[in-house]
């Protein structure tokens, strides 16, 4: 018989993000396990049961196939991440009945934690799993659950094992009272859209980018916690042949929209919005240097995606960052929250070709050593596999 895994998970593909991606990547390389997953249904137009890849998922909650809804219509809406704890333990209180799951596991320790202690409370003896791929300041997120804080804790301290992207993350799980094992196992990058880096020369002509054209590239949630608009200010300090490509979308898009004008950067800064993800290799394959100068980071897998496709990356110092980039050896550091800092940086790496080549190989012989999907998958099936026995 094959081990059974409940997973809670705010949300799932066809939404796409770190956490998601990585459920998707280590399931798929777990077969002999049965995954199940619950999760929010935010689209009508998605089924309440489908099966994708190794994943049984079952989406819960309000939903709408309005698109302009008024806000009487649309209030449900905002409560389904409040009431998806309750309403997904409670389905997977269902679903324990007649599968008798062999573990529970939590993406994240917000709204699918507390699903997860809620299980975990009427079901004392079935193992519990929390992974931890948080990426906003540890501080505002403390801010966020005040109210709730003594519940919120017992996410961590509920959990029989703690698995995190990265080391910052796991001093996030110390400090909030978790004692038990506890493992750092980071995100990857799918190695093989990545193999061969070959200039996009028809990408370069259609976004308009002449051969003397210097393109900086960053993959980002338009949120403050990514640091766009620090970026978007260092091109005042850059010279006219360098051109920044903003791939993303967010809270911010339009204050940045705004920044680019009033800077005048119209014809030097090109938003695209969202880029699937599957696309974003031809984007990276036209750039010279990726940047994000990150307020804070759970780990970044944004810089792994371009290290892996030999671009040559600059960051700050901050979160789960330093865990892969060392300085003047896999990329650059600029200072948080400084554009002059940022642009400093963008000029070394421009005027210094052997830099840049050093910097491409090292981080790309880091990643395919470290960050491959198949060498994370093992190491999650030997925690599923201690957390089980």
């Amino acid at each position: 018989m094959p081990k059974k895994i409940l997973i809670f998970s705010t949300a799932y593909l066809p939404f796409v993000g770190g956490a998601e991606i990585a459920i998707k990547e280590i399931t798929a390389r777990l077969e002999e396990i049965q995954f199940d997953l619950i999760t929010l249904r935010f689209d009508r137009a998605l089924p309440k049961f489908e099966k994708l890849g190794n994943v049984n998922i079952y989406r819960i909650g309000f939903t709408a196939n309005k698109p302009n809804m008024s806000d009487l219509v649309k209030w449900p809406l905002k409560l389904n991440k409040y009431i998806f704890p309750f309403a997904a333990a409670g389905a997977a209180c269902r679903l324990n009945r007649k599968n008798n799951y062999d573990g529970i596991w939590a993406m994240m320790a917000a709204f699918a934690g507390f699903a997860a202690v809620f299980f975990k409370l009427c079901h004392k003896n079935t193992p519990y799993l929390l992974t931890l791929q948080e990426g906003d300041p540890i501080e505002e997120i403390k801010k966020k659950v005040r109210l709730v804080y003594p519940l919120f804790k017992r996410i961590f301290i509920k959990a029989d094992f703690i698995q995190v992207i990265s080391n910052y993350l796991a001093g996030y799980a110390r400090g909030m009272g978790y004692q038990g094992e506890l493992a750092v196992v980071p995100n990857g990058v799918d190695l093989k859209n990545y193999e061969l880096r070959i200039t996009n020369y028809e990408l370069r002509k259609k976004l308009g980018f002449s051969d003397d054209d210097k393109i900086i590239i960053t993959t980002s949630r338009l949120v403050e916690k990514n640091g766009v608009g620090d970026l978007i200010e260092a091109m005042r300090y850059l010279p006219a042949n360098v051109k920044l490509l903003i791939i993303g979308a967010g809270e911010l898009e339009k204050n940045y929209k705004l920044q680019i004008t009033n800077y005048k950067l119209e014809g030097r800064v090109i938003m695209l919005g969202e880029i699937k993800n599957e696309l974003i290799p031809e984007y990276l394959s036209i750039a010279d240097v990726f940047v994000r100068p990150s307020l804070s980071e759970g780990q970044g897998i944004a810089f792994l995606e371009a290290m892996a496709a030999g671009v040559p990356i600059i960051a700050t110092p901050v979160g789960g960052i330093v865990d892969f980039l060392r300085d003047g050896e896999t990329g650059l550091f600029c200072r948080v929250s400084d554009p002059a800092s940022i642009a400093a940086k963008i000029k070394i790496l421009f005027a210094n070709k052997e830099m840049a080549e050093a910097l491409r190989n090292n981080a790309g012989e880091l990643v395919r050593k470290n960050y491959g999907w198949d060498s994370i998958a093992v190491k999650m099936e030997k925690i599923f596999n201690q957390l089980t026995v």
